[in-house]
This record gives structure tokens, C-alpha cells and sequence, in this order.
């Protein structure tokens, strides 16, 4: 610690000794030189610098970089591609506007292109943008134009502008950042004879993406909070996000777009990126490369083939052999769990794995084909880009090679998270590097030792290999039960780690033939069961399921991978002929509407402290389905009924994932009948407005009000004969009122409440809730919060209410 506190010291002191010296501007007919150090340009808040940037011990970059930074971190730089010579190097303004970069011998590295008779002085913006300025403050120049990897914040990103990645070696890289032709905002990897988008997911649509194509003023900009905004609905904000904090947006060179964040110690912290996992990142290991995971992302080549420059692996690999188109001459090499996203020559669906060979065979361009096994999609591959190899899945490539070319098992790459890694050069052999063990030197002492110890060797395999036998005719017994709409290899029930397949005649069993109902609803009926491991389960039977086998597939797959504290654990499912039921985990107390309403004879009162503990459950299981869950969800059926709660009256949110999966970040298109129960449903469901996270939010708002008044929204008025809606608006309306009475009389909160409670409950969070329903409720859904803003304001009034003696007193 001593030691960092007198290097951050003598930082400070050497920043201070060159702002003393450092320029805030540079005249007209004045020039900065290479060789003098304290020829610089600085920020007023002395945050940026601008200069020669030093790339080695003889060569320069004029740049832009964070001054108060340990290791300098640039931001801009007008010659990357053409370093000037440490010694002889200026950059100069001259009279006519223009900043021009010479080297040693007098040659123009880089000029501004700029020309005007105005032309006054240069400065650094405390924004980190350098600028040429004419009279009357007018901007003839700006580096914000001109971006290299990063943008900062203020600095717009347009039609005309390019963001482009750089190596470790400050050189331009394959990827860049820019409206493509649909002005829309893209990464894009960029090869000698290739462009391609690869963020935004480029297999979703538009629509998917939530995207909007062709808006004549395309921009993208991040500001100073943390929040990058475009004009095509781009969007996205740091994980801590709020002011004063100094920021960067860049496009690394591994192809990840990344926010950062400096941090008080001087270090920047990555606080929002593209590609969680680098290996999704398209193309990243270049043409017959794969991506591996070891357990840090590892590029290797595939078999058959060898690293073309060890230094960049975006250019990949190279063949070590030519493959013949001789059919008789070739042969296919298994890479599982491996896939090549994109660039197919066909699409075919429902195949066999021998149809989708031959299909190959007959076509010399394919060098191999994806093949998902269990559900016959086959994709034939005239370009092997975007290798990437997973821990699991189904899909698997198969590789043309020439039938004589030898494939040693420790070639096929594997991603392996606690196996052994690939070493630092994977084009040697593609094999492992493996364990050098000390070589044994064989004697008459020790002849005898190595006896025994084959011996036993050859024991333990003869007993592995009858529990691998005994464990075969196990699984291929089981497997004869299943018959479903998918054929599977063994095994590949198990979607996830806790996500399986089950028969219909494991659940009929389980349910002793679907005899305990616990409730029915729109999407099915309900049964409760006893797994032979004991776990007690709920069986949903889904009715009105109308997908086919590859769209249930992918809903199923996105439910398995669901997982929060106030969300039902799914379990499986079963897809047995017309069979289609979701297996869950049993909730003791079931649903919410049994306890606070008392159907069915229920006795219990929630206090006050489990209903706020319910209302803020409800609001977190929404907040992950909406802002954090992998893949978009609106549950689309918010109500007591869908609301589950355990043996300590903590709430579970059940059916979700069952409406259409949506997209992140506004509309769908296809979400085009209504969904949902009457007096819980969004005016936008019955207006044809396009259906977004918001209708949760107004439904969320319903089930406050019921859980605050202990009653149905339909029985809180004695009218029986006036619709739903009508009481709903009237209440709201007068909830509105009373809220605006703020300092004068508000003995209406205790009338509002469940009078069941006997005026035990808790003031504050009471009135937080009514102003959150009110809030949540509103016709408008722009002015509805997000379940995030929701979660906040019940955290925050929790904490302050902690030490609140409940009683109701104001």
C-alpha cells in the first residue's frame, strides 16, 4: 500500500509539473513537437491531454488521452496507421484553418481538411474533443467527427462516422461500429473479402431486435449518466449508472464493444459490454477457427488445418491439405457440440443425419454441416467462420476432410472449464498440451513394480468398462419409453443441468393419473404429484398449444434457463404425441387469491409485513423477467391466481414464459390477440398499440390495490352490475385525488385499507404503495415506472421504514 500511495503521489506531482507547462491552446501559426514533451495541449479540468503519444522508443502518435490515468489510456489518435519519428515530428495550425502532422523529413502524415480564412486557435474541450475554432467561437474542426475506438460522452455517432477497433499494437483492427443499411447501429467484422453484422443478433429480425430501420436522423449517443441512446431504439446503460463518473465507450480489439468506468484508484471497470461470453463474438477466431473455452476464451483451428499468423488469429486458418471433390476420397469428421454460425449454402429441416451427408457430398463448395441432432435441422457450410464450441447442445459440425489424412482425438476441439487448457500455441498439432511426466527409466530393481502397477491398471478398466455396459442397457431400456415429438440421442432429455424431458407415463404415474387438481386456468390445469426421488411437483397440462415442435423446442429451452428466488422453478416437460405439460416445484401455500380473498374456505389473514413482502417478491420476479432474464419475457397474466406462495408466504410468480417471448426493448408485431384476465388487462391490449413490459406494470399495479384493500378490484364497490373497468378508473381517480392532499388531511390511507388489519400496518410503505399503483396504472404507458424504478422505491422505503413501529400511525 506504501508503495502504490508514493506511485500515485509522484503521478500527481508529474501531472501537475505539465499542466504548469501545458498549452490551453494553440494559436493560429503555432506548432507542438515531438521531442519536447511539455509540448501538449490540456483540458481545463485538466482531464484529457493531447500530443505525441509514444508507440515505441522511436515513434509517435498525435493522440488524445486521459491524463489522471496510471497506465495512459487513448482516445483518439490521427495517424494509428502511420507512426512520425520521435525526433523532427510537429503538428502545426496553420492561418488557414487546417492542423497538419508532419514527419521528420517535412512529409504530411495527416491533415485535418480544413480550410478557412477564420481559423483562430485549437483547444481540448474538457469533453476530451479537440476542436479548431474560427471567429465568433465557430467550430471549422473536431476529433468528435473523426472517432478512432472510442466514444465518449457527448460524442455523437452519425450515418458518416465509423468507429474502428484497434490491436494491442494500436493498429486498426477487422471490427468497427457504424449505421449499416438500414440505419441501423452494428458491430460489423470487417475481412479482406468479407463484411458482416454481428450485433445486433443477426439471425433475429427486426422486429426481435426491436429495432427501427431507416429513421432519417440517425445518431447514437452516450451520455454523461451512462446511458448510450440511438436513433434506431439502440439502448443501453452502465451497471452504475448516475453522474459524476468518467466514462468510455470502446470497441476493443477482440471484436467487444465495452463501457467503462474509471475507477478512485485510477483503474477502469468494465460496467456494461456487448458479448458477455467472447466466443459469441462473430468471426472472432477468423475462417476455420474455433472458439474454446479453456476455461478463459482460446482460439484453435479446426482439424485438417494450422494457424495462419499466431499474432492475429481474426485471419484464422489455413488447410494443411487440399479436399478433393471425389466423393469416394473423403470423409467427415465429428466436432461436437461445435457450430459455425451463419454463411450456409441451404437450409434444410426435419432431415436425417445421412440425408444431410449425401447433401454435402454432392457439393463441392461445402466444406462441412451443422446438424442439430434430435430436432434434423442440417445447415451445409461453404465458409467455416464463426467457430465456436460449447460445454453443451445438441448441434454438432461435421467437417470434410480427405479420408486419408489422420484426426487424433486431442485435435477435436473441446471446451473444457476445469479441463486441461490449450497452450499458448494451438497450431502446434492441435493438440492439448498435456502433463509432462518424468520419463521412467525401466531396470531389473523396479521391472516387478511396473507388473503390479498394469496390473491394476487393467483391473480398474475391466470394471469401468462393465459399469459402462451395465449403464448402456440401462439407458437404452429407458430410452424405448421415449416417444415424443422430438427423436433424441440418449441423454438429450436433459436440456440443462435441472431442465429435463419427461414421459407422460413418468407424470401419470407421479400425478396417480392427473387425480389431485390444484387449480385450472386460461393456459391449462394444474395437478399436483410425487416424483420417485420424493420431490412434490405441479404438472401443468397446456391447453390451446398450437406450436410446432421447433417453436415449443425454443420456448422450453428459454423457460429451463429461468431462474430467480421469486419465480416458480420449472423442472421439465413432457412432449409425448399430443402430450405438451410443464413440470414445477410445488408451492405449499398455493396461490395468492386462496389467502387473500379466502376462496375455497381459507382462514389465514396476511399481516401487513407479508403483504408489502409479497408486493416487493412480486416486483423483483417482474424487474429479472423484464430487464435481466437471457431472453426478454412478458408474462402478459399478472394476477393473484399466477402468484404462488411458499411455507414463508414468499411470493413466486408462475406461468411466465408461457405468452409470446418478446424482444428486448419495445414492441412485437405477432402479439396480436389479447392475453390475459379482465380487470388486470392494459388499455393498449384493447387500443391495437404495440404490447411492451408495460402491461405487466399496469397489471402489477391491479394486484397492489387488492393486496392494500384485501378485496377484488370488482367486489371493492357494492355496484354489481357496473363493469370492472368503470371501478378500476373511479378508484384510481380518486386514490389521485387524495395522494394531491399531501400536508393537509390524510386520514383516508387508514380507509383504504383491508379493515381486516385492524389498522396494523405500516404508514409509509401504505402510502408508497397507493402512490405506486396510481403510478402504474396510468393510461399512458410512457408515464408508467419500469419494475426496476418499482423495485427501487419499495427497497428504498423498506429501508427507511425498518425501524417504523407498526400501527398504522402517521
Amino acid at each position: 500500500m506504501a508503495a502504490l500511495s508514493r506511485f500515485v503521489f509522484l503521478l500527481n506531482l508529474l501531472h501537475l509539473l505539465l499542466q504548469i507547462y501545458a498549452l490551453d491552446i494553440l494559436s493560429s501559426g503555432s506548432s507542438l513537437s515531438a521531442e519536447r514533451s511539455s509540448d501538449v495541449l490540456r483540458s481545463p479540468d485538466g482531464t484529457f491531454t493531447c500530443g505525441f503519444y509514444n508507440t515505441s522508443p522511436n515513434s509517435r502518435t498525435f493522440s488524445i488521452w486521459f491524463s489522471k490515468v496510471p497506465e495512459r489510456t487513448l482516445v483518439w489518435s490521427a495517424n494509428p496507421l502511420r507512426p512520425v519519428y520521435s525526433w523532427g515530428s510537429t503538428v502545426r495550425l496553420n492561418s488557414d484553418g487546417s492542423m497538419v502532422l508532419r514527419d521528420y523529413g517535412g512529409q504530411i502524415v495527416w491533415t485535418s481538411n480544413v480550410s478557412s480564412s477564420n481559423a483562430e486557435q485549437a483547444q481540448l474541450l474538457d469533453t476530451g474533443n479537440l476542436i479548431v475554432k474560427g471567429k465568433g467561437d465557430t467550430i471549422l474542426w473536431q476529433s468528435f467527427t473523426s472517432p478512432t475506438d472510442t466514444l465518449l460522452p457527448g460524442q455523437r455517432i452519425n450515418a458518416t462516422i465509423k468507429v474502428v477497433s484497434t490491436s494491442r499494437l494500436l493498429v486498426p483492427g477487422q471490427y468497427s461500429l457504424h449505421f449499416d443499411d438500414q440505419f441501423l447501429i452494428s458491430l460489423f467484422n470487417d475481412q479482406k473479402d468479407l463484411s458482416f453484422i454481428y450485433w445486433p443478433d443477426p439471425t433475429a429480425s427486426i422486429w426481435r431486435k426491436l429495432r427501427i430501420p431507416f429513421m432519417s436522423n440517425t445518431s447514437g449517443v452516450l451520455d454523461g449518466l451512462g446511458q448510450f441512446l440511438g436513433s434506431d431504439n439502440t439502448s443501453f446503460r452502465a451497471a452504475d449508472w448516475g453522474s459524476h463518473t468518467v466514462r468510455r465507450l470502446t470497441l476493443d480489439y477482440d471484436g467487444n464493444l465495452r463501457l467503462y468506468s474509471l475507477k478512485d484508484d485510477g483503474t477502469w471497470s468494465v460496467t456494461w459490454m456487448a458479448f458477455r461470453q467472447l466466443c459469441n463474438v462473430y468471426g472472432l477466431c477468423g475462417r476455420n477457427g474455433v472458439c474454446v473455452y479453456t476455461p478463459v476464451p482460446r482460439c484453435v483451428c479446426t482439424p485438417g488445418f494450422e494457424v495462419i499468423d499466431q499474432s492475429d488469429w481474426g485471419r484464422g486458418c489455413r488447410p494443411k491439405v487440399n479436399t478433393t471433390c471425389d466423393k469416394e476420397k473423403v470423409k467427415f469428421v465429428h466436432l461436437p457440440n461445435t457450430n459455425f454460425l451463419g454463411l450456409d449454402l441451404s437450409v434444410h429441416r426435419f432431415v436425417s443425419l445421412n440425408f444431410c451427408k449425401n447433401i454435402c457430398l454432392s457439393d463441392c463448395n461445402c466444406n462441412g454441416f451443422a446438424y442439430w441432432q434430435g430436432i434434423g435441422d442440417c445447415y451445409p457450410k461453404a465458409i467455416l467462420l464463426g467457430g465456436a464450441s460449447l460445454q453443451h447442445g445438441t448441434g454438432s459440425i461435421y467437417l470434410k476432410l480427405p479420408k486419408d489424412l489422420e484426426v487424433p482425438e486431442s485435435s477435436i476441439p473441446r471446451s473444457q472449464f476445469f479441463g486441461p487448457k490449450y497452450g499458448p500455441n494451438c497450431s502446434e498439432a492441435n493438440k492439448y498440451i498435456i502433463a509432462n511426466f518424468s520419463s521412467i527409466h525401466k531396470t531389473s530393481q523396479n521391472i516387478s513394480k511396473y507388473l503390479y502397477f498394469y496390473g491394476f491398471l487393467s483391473a480398474m478398466f475391466l470394471a469401468e468398462l462393465i459399469l459402462i455396459l451395465l449403464g448402456w442397457f440401462v439407458l437404452r431400456r429407458e430410452g424405448q419409453h421415449l416417444r415424443g415429438a422430438w427423436p433424441a440421442e440418449a441423454g438429450y432429455e436433459m436440456v440443462t443441468n435441472h431442465f429435463r424431458r419427461y414421459t407422460y407415463r413418468e407424470l401419470v404415474a407421479a400425478t396417480g393419473k392427473f387425480k389431485d387438481e390444484l387449480g385450472r386456468g386460461g393456459s391449462g390445469i394444474v395437478y399436483r404429484g410425487i416424483l420417485k426421488d420424493n420431490r412434490a411437483i405441479a404438472v401443468k397440462k397446456l391447453g390451446d398449444i398450437n406450436q410446432g415442435g421447433e417453436e415449443f423446442q425454443h420456448e422450453l429451452s428459454v423457460i429451463g434457463r429461468i431462474y430467480h428466488m421469486n419465480l416458480v422453478r420449472v423442472w421439465g416437460f413432457c412432449s409425448d404425441g399430443p402430450h405438451r405439460m410443464l413440470i414445477s416445484e410445488y408451492v405449499e401455500n398455493g396461490s395468492l387469491d386462496k389467502i387473500l380473498f379466502g376462496v375455497g374456505g381459507s382462514e389465514v389473514l396476511l399481516e401487513w409485513k407479508q403483504r408489502f413482502g409479497i408486493a416487493l417478491g412480486v416486483a423483483r420476479g417482474l424487474a429479472y423477467l423484464h430487464h435481466e432474464c437471457l431472453e426478454w419475457v412478458i408474462h402478459c397474466d399478472v394476477k393473484p391466481e399466477n402468484i404462488l406462495l411458499d411455507n414463508n408466504f414468499e411470493a413466486k410468480i408462475a406461468d411466465f414464459g408461457l405468452a409470446k417471448l418478446l424482444s428486448r426493448g419495445g414492441s412485437n408485431l405477432n402479439v396480436s390477440r389479447i392475453q390475459g384476465t379482465r380487470g388486470y388487462l392494459a388499455p393498449e391490449w384493447v387500443s391495437s398499440l404495440p404490447i411492451t413490459a408495460k402491461v405487466d406494470v399496469y397489471s402489477f399495479g391491479v394486484v397492489l390495490l387488492e393486496l392494500l384493500k384485501g378485496a377484488r378490484i370488482s367486489d371493492m364497490e357494492k355496484n354489481e352490475d357496473e363493469e370492472v373497468e368503470m371501478v378500476l378508473g373511479r378508484t384510481v381517480r380518486t386514490l389521485k385525488e387524495n395522494l394531491q392532499l399531501d400536508g393537509t388531511d390524510q386520514s383516508w390511507v387508514p380507509g383504504f385499507i383491508d379493515a381486516r388489519l385492524r389498522g396494523e400496518f405500516n404508514y409509509l410503505q401504505a402510502r408508497t404503495m397507493i402512490k405506486l399503483a396510481v403510478s402504474c396504472l396510468e393510461e399512458d404507458r410512457s408515464r408508467r415506472p419500469t419494475m426496476e424504478n418499482v423495485v427501487q422505491v419499495l427497497v428504498s422505503v423498506d429501508e427507511v421504514s425498518s425501524a417504523t413501529v407498526m400501527g398504522g400511525a402517521a
